[in-house]
């Protein structure tokens, strides 16, 4: 299987980190997805009903972003895959989360962690 969508630098404000400045005053989250199905179908009828609309997958990762704060952006990251993953349609999910603007008293360009989920494929021939 090698039909992916891919969505980068999607922007959301959220409320996660382990310090209270963090939670109370909250910071700017980029989340990368990359969401692996099969497009046989999509291609045949032309028809976003038949595909996974990238559109809805960014809502459904902003959602994620802009709810219930979580200490970890490992927890974050892992929270917005589960919930792409167990989207109808979706063999595999890459889920990377981006916190450009950590509390680290160094000079650093980003800090990202990727968290995978995957399901078996269904057994499709044509």
């Amino acid at each position: 299987m090698a039909d992916r969508i891919e969505l980068t630098g999607l922007e959301a404000w959220g409320y996660h980190g382990v310090y209270s400045d963090e939670k109370e005053h909250g910071q700017r989250f980029l989340v990368d997805l990359v969401v692996w199905t099969d497009f046989t179908a999509a291609v045949r009828s032309d028809r976003i009903a038949d595909t996974l609309s990238y559109v809805d997958l960014a809502r459904e990762a902003v959602e994620v972003v802009e709810g219930p704060g979580y200490d970890l952006i490992e927890s974050l990251a892992a929270a917005v895959a589960d919930r792409i993953n167990a989207r109808e349609g979706v063999y595999a999910v890459e889920v990377t989360v981006h916190k450009p603007d950590a509390p680290i008293p160094y000079p650093f360009s980003d800090v990202r962690v990727v968290a995978r989920r995957s399901r078996k494929a269904p057994d499709v021939r044509t």
